[in-house]
């Protein structure tokens, strides 16, 4: 028993945990930032756990509440139970997801995995299912002598090299079982362009699975590195003058089982209902912005040169643009966003990407022509003549568009909105008010 999905009953679910002599679970949720909470139980309170009846103090977890209404609870999805291959095998560790819900069993506003459950509602009421398949990258980095992180790497391998060129080959190649013994199905994995830059595709899922996937690839991919005395990261750019790590995200939507983005009489294979998922999701991209990039540092990979979208255009072919058309056609028919990097919480972007593509189909968004030049090579006048916008340029900045788009604010709700912003804003001021490296050595010694 190690596959993740399956159907469990509260009696199944005691019954394999006694069966597979698991002795502890790992109950885990996620706070607002993408991070990965847990409270662990031995397999003696199971059932307790199962009834729903595991508390935690909410305000001490980040944009969650205050002291004055600060019981939570963990109602875990039967689901998601998977056994961690990498503990001992002799009372084993597994661990469920769960949702996060107030004393009166109401979903908690605050827990991410919630706010993407609602989009998928709002979604299902028109006959949709959102399908997603994300590509993961990450560096996988040095420790010094105290095993602590650094951004140092012996190897200088490049895109789709092998070992022993790729350093990381063998970490890499662990990672992926490990995944698979946990029930991902990996599609691909290979060195990317970077020194130390790996990435890992999984197989296209329903949404709340996919999102799912993403935080236990996370957790692998960090245990397993370290395991190889080795620091996996997902900071977006940890490097300067080399790419950063993005998290494309490749969508579709399905209708009584469909794909109704595929249209084989159009010139780019795409249905209306797709071009205006298209334009739905460049109408709102800049609000989304501080979701799919929300860290200060996620602004220094959107830069031209790196291979990630600085313009908002959308093109068939053309790799620099936000939105590509890869060639797979058919029943394979999607939609790749390039900008949401490696740090974003993949509740809360597929949530907004589900529900800015789900406006522009209701209002019937037509999007842009494709830009099928490289934009990068555009001059600014050229850029300007076709209505093309850049992405937010910082953190800052898309908070401010996140502020005026009421769609994105909607999507998460009053309550994260407002913690979030709040957070995020804390972020910016500290990033302003810090002295960095680049300015010592550019400033100290001149002036």
């Amino acid at each position: 028993m190690t596959g993740l999905m399956n159907t469990y009953a509260k009696n199944d679910m005691m019954r394999i945990v006694e069966e597979e002599d698991i002795e502890f679970i790992r109950l885990q949720f996620t706070d607002m930032f993408g991070n990965l909470k847990n409270i662990a139980v031995t397999a003696s309170q199971l059932e307790r756990a199962l009834d729903n009846k595991c508390m935690f103090d909410g305000s001490a977890i980040d944009g969650f509440v205050g002291i004055e209404v600060s019981d939570m609870f963990l109602h875990p999805d039967l689901s998601t139970l998977a056994v961690f291959p990498w503990r001992p095998q002799q009372g084993k560790v597994a661990r469920l997801l769960c949702d996060v819900c107030r004393a009166d069993g109401k979903p908690f506003e605050g827990d991410p995995r919630s706010v993407l459950k609602r989009a998928i509602r709002d979604a299902e009421v028109l006959g949709y299912a959102f399908e997603v398949g994300p590509e993961c990258e990450f560096f996988l980095f040095n420790t010094d002598e105290n095993a602590m992180p650094t951004t140092e790497t012996r190897e200088q391998a490049g895109y789709f090299d092998i070992g022993p060129l790729d350093g990381g080959e063998n970490a890499r190649r662990d990672i992926v079982m490990t995944l698979e013994d946990m029930g991902l199905v990996i599609e691909a994995s290979h060195h990317e362009i970077a020194p130390a830059q790996h990435e890992v595709d999984f197989r296209y899922d329903e949404a709340l699975a996919t999102a799912d996937n993403i935080m236990t690839f996370k957790l692998a991919v960090r245990t397993i590195a370290k395991r190889h005395g080795l620091h996996a990261t997902f900071m977006p750019k940890p490097k300067f003058g080399v790419n950063g790590s993005g998290m494309h995200i490749n969508m579709s939507m399905k209708k009584d089982g469909r794909n109704v983005f595929e249209d084989q009489s159009d010139p780019n294979g795409l249905s209306r209902e797709a071009y205006w998922f298209i334009g739905g999701i460049m109408e709102h991209i800049r609000g989304m912005a501080a979701i799919t990039n929300p860290l200060v540092n996620s602004y220094k990979r959107l830069v031209p040169g790196f291979a990630a979208p600085v313009y908002i255009a959308w093109s068939a072919s053309n790799r620099s643009s936000l939105i590509r058309i890869p060639a797979a056609g058919g029943g394979g028919t999607r939609i790749e966003l390039r900008s949401p990097d490696s740090a974003a919480n993949p509740y809360l972007t597929l949530a907004v990407c589900l529900k800015a593509g789900l406006d522009g189909i209701i209002n019937q968004t037509d999007p842009p022509d494709s830009v099928d030049c490289n934009i990068y090579n555009m001059t600014d006048q050229e850029r300007n003549a076709l209505g093309i916008r850049n992405l937010p340029g910082t953190l800052h900045e898309a908070l401010e568009e996140m502020k005026k788009d009421k769609l994105i604010l909607d999507v998460l709700g009053q309550h994260l909105a407002g913690k979030y912003i709040e957070a995020k804003e804390a972020e910016w001021q500290k990033y302003r008010a810090s002295v960095s490296e680049w300015e010592i050595q550019e400033y100290l010694y001149r002036y």
